[in-house]
């Protein structure tokens, strides 16, 4: 097994909004543990966690990057997840692999919109959470102000440990509030400090805040509280020892500050995340369910039954799948194979991967608490559960977030239209937010994403990986048709050309359903005017005149059709004759029924700082939205609308632009409505004009 033990692994995600520095943070990590001969940058592309080429491009994390190493006889597993709300839902899974959330909040702006939605994610699955309050020497910065974002925030009892020595360019170190002394740095980033006594300047507010945090930390152990509250005097070692439970309990989120692009308070953070971090032990286990349903909870133990999480899955063309796994309990062997309680199937692995950004260690074995990558498994999907097939469980993945954007997909060469499937394929396979499928209407293939930025991603990625390349344009409307009126019309289907000849021949009456009740035949005929044997294909002709409207050919729908009356021929007539005659009858009726345009509606929630609520309502107002009312979620406000889909279509980019990047929404299918009458010519003739096209 592994020369470590599970009590000496920590687990650690760096989580925040997007440009809040949690890249770097985790690159001056890497820099200080050995990792690196030099301070990895972002900006000027030395970055060991943003590796990828889009990553490089865009100079912004796209994808959640793994760091395992050894430091200080602990075993790290650091998690470097993206902030932008495009690739929220790789943030959120890697949230579910590690056991503290270390959030990097930006001492300019503090928390925002994205920041509140993976604190809710966090509390949800029981995570220890942490503040590192970083980029202090940015100019125009403001740590307190900062701070007072916490508030209302969704953190639990955020607690000062530290405070720092300046500001903006005057940002030179750190105070430990617990130990009481002053870390102060060179400027040379190389992460080198002294220890110092307290600036007198600042001795009476560090004492003054270490106070309130002790107060707040040593509530995690009542025997400790009431020593204080005697009068007697705390030890170091008394006050970690509470932090350490209030953090693996959730009580407690303790609040650190530095800058990680000049490596200053990256080592206090390090030794923070040893001393006062919890291992998988001090977790209270994974809680899953077995085959009957019954809850189980597998301790944090290598003796106990195998139970292990798919969090992540990345496509490479070369090496094949490369599936990250967050093992919670048991233990693995390289050159072996594992089941797939999810999928029912066994799958055969080679060696046991560990990853430091893009590079790749072996181990011989893996247990408990550890995050590794196994290489081409063949069934496996994001969300799957590893477990003992002789104590199967499993465990549930949290719900993935729905795409916002879709694009039609056309290959630009010709012939690669079976590469785009396998290629797609692929990526859907590493991106569960990632959808394509195929419209039967629109005769497009759609792709879905949770943004412009995610998809243009997506299809630079099945560039560089699979070499197709593809356009990407606005997909059609899937407009409906329907009826307002009742009509009668005849349809008959007569001809003679020698021989046996066709005839078939129905009435029919046609009346509108409520909306979303689709379609409906009803038979009528009485004293054999239409034989029983026939009457199938009438209503057979129907449905198929139905699939391609009159007035733009869009399908009809929510209409009753009666047949009512008929007639036949003893001789000429036959199925195919009377088909022909139904769908005759449908294109007599229809026009004197009222026709109209039914368009797609979604349900809308835009999630969005205060102070952009009524810029967001007015634009909504001009896409023909209809407001439900506006929520609190702590310091966001969730606006909800319902509004056409044809409003929506580039939606995602407009919102990024008007809030600066700061609002995210959801959508989802509600109904069918009328088109409104102005805009129902121009769609009627736009697809009149299509047609034409196409036949010319």
């Amino acid at each position: 097994m592994a020369k470590y033990e599970v009590s000496d692994i920590r687990n650690v995600g760096l989580i925040g909004h997007v440009g809040t520095g949690k890249t770097s943070l985790a690159d001056a990590i890497l820099f200080n543990v050995g990792l690196n001969t030099r301070l990895g940058k972002v900006d000027n592309e030395t970055s060991l966690m943003d590796f990828e080429p889009e990553e490089v491009k865009r100079k912004t994390s796209i994808s959640s990057s793994f760091a395992s190493f050894e430091y200080k006889t602990k075993h790290f597993n650091i998690v470097d997840t993206p902030g932008a709300a495009h690739f929220i839902a790789d943030a959120k899974n890697c949230i579910q692999a590690v056991d503290t959330c270390l959030f990097v909040i930006d001492a300019f702006d503090g928390i925002k919109v994205q920041t509140l939605d993976l604190i809710d994610t966090a509390n949800k699955l029981n995570k220890s959470t942490a503040v590192f309050i970083n980029k202090i020497e940015r100019e125009n910065s403001n740590y307190k102000k900062a701070l007072e974002t916490l508030d209302d925030s969704g953190l639990n009892k955020p607690v000062l440990v530290q405070m720092p020595i300046g500001q903006e360019s005057h940002f030179k170190g750190v105070i430990d509030l617990l130990k009481m002394k002053a870390y102060i740095y060179q400027k040379d980033e190389s992460g080198k400090f002294v220890e110092e006594e307290i600036p007198a300047d600042l001795l009476d507010e560090a004492q003054s805040i270490r106070e309130e945090s002790i107060e707040s930390i040593i509530e995690a152990d009542d025997s400790v509280l009431e020593k204080y509250l005697e009068g007697e005097e705390l030890t170091t070692e008394e006050i970690f020892s509470c932090l350490k439970k209030g953090v693996a309990e959730g009580t407690v989120t303790p609040v650190l500050f530095g800058a990680g692009s000049k490596n200053i308070g990256v080592a206090q953070l390090l030794e923070l995340i040893i001393t006062s971090f919890p291992s998988p032990c001090e977790k209270t286990g994974i809680v899953a369910t077995d085959k009957t349903g019954n809850e189980v909870v597998r301790k944090p133990s290598r003796d106990e039954p195998l139970s292990a999480l798919v969090c992540k899955s990345i496509a490479d063309p070369y090496a094949g799948q490369l599936t990250i796994v967050r093992l919670y309990s048991g233990k693995m062997e390289s050159d072996s194979s594992i089941y797939n309680a999810s999928k029912e199937t066994k799958e055969r692995y080679g060696q046991i991967l560990t990853l430091q950004g893009k590079k790749q260690e072996t181990l011989e074995s893996a247990g408990a608490g550890d995050i590794i990558a196994l290489a081409k498994l063949k069934e496996t999907k994001i969300g799957d559960t590893f477990a003992d097939e002789k104590a199967v469980c499993f465990i549930p993945m949290i719900e993935q977030p729905k795409p916002v954007i879709s694009f039609a997909v056309k290959p630009k060469s010709k012939g690669d239209e079976d590469k785009i499937q396998t290629s797609l394929r692929r990526l859907m396979e590493e991106d569960t937010t990632l959808i394509a499928d195929r419209n039967e209407q629109t005769k497009e293939m759609i792709i879905s994403g949770m943004g412009q930025v995610h998809v243009e991603v997506s299809m630079e990625k099945m560039k560089r990986k699979f070499g197709v390349e593809v356009d990407l344009t606005v997909p059609k409307i899937a407009y409906r048709e329907t009826i307002q009126g009742k009509a009668e019309a005849q349809g008959k289907h007569k001809k003679q050309s020698g021989g046996r000849g066709q005839y078939g021949d129905c009435n029919i009456e046609v009346e509108p359903l409520p909306r979303g009740e689709g379609f409906k035949f009803v038979d009528n005929i009485v004293g054999g005017a239409i034989p029983r044997n026939y009457i199938p294909a009438v209503e057979a002709g129907i449905r198929e005149a139905l699939t391609d409207g009159l007035l733009a050919g869009y399908p009809i729908v929510d209409m009753k059709v009666r047949l009512y009356d008929g007639s036949y021929h003893p001789v000429d007539s036959s199925e195919l004759a009377f088909k022909i005659a139904g769908s005759l009858a449908i294109k007599n009726s229809v026009p004197k029924a009222s026709p109209v345009l039914l368009e797609p509606i979604m349900n809308v929630s835009i999630i969005i700082p205060e102070e952009y609520v009524g810029d967001i309502m007015g634009d909504l107002n001009s896409r023909r939205g209809r407001m439900h009312g506006v929520d609190s979620q702590g310091k966001a406000q969730i606006v909800k609308a319902t509004i056409p889909l044809a409003e929506m279509l580039r939606y995602s980019p407009d919102l990024d632009s008007m809030t600066s990047g700061s609002g995210t929404f959801t959508m989802e299918f509600s109904h069918y409505e009328e088109v409104p009458v102005h805009l129902q010519q121009k769609i009627v003739d736009e697809a009149k004009a299509e047609k034409e096209a196409a036949r010319a």
